[in-house]
């Protein structure tokens, strides 16, 4: 019966064409990409950086960053200023680690003079950089979690965060921009009993160290949000020319303090007991946001080990060498690079003979590391995106200069 009635019935053909006038309308439709401005303000770009997102839907197809809203021409002012005049200029260029910056500096033009640092300043200069490593380790742990929904871990990072700007501000005078670490040396010696608050700082510390780890990095929520997002193979961290977290990160065992050791940090980590912390995609696939963050959390406790090692061996003594009130370097140039928090931080000078540098030129870690946002960006979500730009860690002062 089915077969007959198959046979007997004639189906209408399918009618392929739009009534008229629609189907005109229909072929002159053309749809593209959605373009995004996100910033120059947008709190999730940690200061005035603009990136050019393309989207289909909530899909990525393109990233572009835009810098320069920040620019202050900071290399062209170290060839107009003398020598020491240009040392504020560094505090600024990646403000939440100041002292490293007043280190690299102090450090090249140093290697041009072929200056010797006194011992004690070079503890104290260790001192200081180390802290101020785990003072900007502490606004990476507590942003990222802001810009993941997580609120708490950022009033938990200030707390210490607070403690290690006063102890800065008893040994120079001041919060976040210092200036402290100065050619030949550091400007004043620690104040009586500030070397025993350091300790204290460290006890306290590594207790609530622990409880950062388990707030945010263990955190489910959190690693649904930043295991296997935005993976940065180790071939790619090569061939960007990544530098500091971003590169060890992907699992790449490099460290400037430890391979291409500067100050003490050779004799530091020839006693041993130092580790260098690497992305081994405990909690994803290598190289991903979890990977970078988890690296800058564990990094904080081997800066309080460095300054553990600096207050056994320091010695008293002083604090600066012998320099003359108008400085004068001789001809020469050096470059010399630096374990800054976000990467490799390289000074390039060039001088004369006079007062000025005749060339100064800075490679600033945060924007080489920027670069690789056009690679990874592509491909994952927009909600995704948030993440990714944060477990870069840049510092728009540090990017434009």
């Amino acid at each position: 019966m089915d077969q007959q009635l198959q046979g007997s019935i004639t189906l209408p053909e399918k009618r392929h064409t739009l009534p008229n006038g629609e189907q005109e309308f229909m072929l002159d439709v053309r749809t593209q990409d959605m373009e995004l401005n996100m910033g120059p303000q947008h709190p999730a770009t940690h200061g005035v950086m603009r990136i050019l997102v393309r989207t289909d839907g909530e899909l990525v197809t393109g990233a572009q960053p835009h810098l320069g809203y920040l620019h202050r021409c900071a290399e062209k002012i170290g060839e107009n200023v003398e020598w020491l005049q240009y040392l504020p200029y560094t505090d600024r260029y990646d403000y939440l680690a100041a002292m490293n910056n007043n280190l690299g500096y102090s450090m090249a033009v140093e290697a041009v003079m072929g200056l010797e640092i006194p011992r004690r300043a070079e503890m104290l200069r260790m001192i200081c950089a180390e802290l101020n490593r785990i003072g900007s380790h502490l606004i990476a742990f507590g942003t990222y979690g802001l810009d993941l929904g997580a609120f708490t871990p950022f009033l938990y990072a200030f707390r210490e965060r607070e403690w290690m700007m006063s102890l800065f501000e008893k040994i120079c005078g001041a919060r976040l921009t210092y200036s402290y670490i100065r050619i030949g040396g550091v400007f004043n010696d620690a104040p009586p009993g500030w070397l025993g608050e350091v300790s204290r700082f460290c006890d306290v510390f590594e207790e609530k160290w622990k409880e950062y780890y388990d707030l945010l990095i263990l955190n489910q929520i959190f690693v649904g949000r930043t295991a296997n997002v935005g993976v940065i193979s180790p071939e790619m961290a090569y061939d960007f020319g990544l530098t500091g977290p971003m590169l060890r990160g992907s699992g790449i065992d490099f460290d400037l303090r430890r391979d291409l050791p500067y100050s003490l940090y050779g004799e530091c980590f020839a006693d041993g007991g130092f580790d260098v912390p690497l992305g081994k995609g405990e909690k994803g696939e290598l190289g991903d946001c979890w990977d970078r963050i988890w690296c800058r959390t564990v990094e904080m406790m081997e800066s309080i080990k460095i300054v553990r090692w600096c207050l056994a061996n320091i010695e008293a003594g002083p604090v600066i060498g012998d320099l003359p009130k108008v400085l004068r370097v001789p001809n020469g140039e050096a470059y010399v690079g630096i374990e800054n928090p976000r990467g490799e931080l390289g000074h390039y000078l060039v001088s004369d003979g006079g007062k000025v540098a005749i060339r100064c030129r800075v490679r600033g870690p945060s924007f080489c590391n920027l670069a690789v946002l056009e690679e990874i960006l592509p491909g994952t979500l927009l909600g995704d995106s948030v993440a990714i730009i944060g477990s870069t860690d840049v510092v728009i002062g540090e990017t434009d200069r």
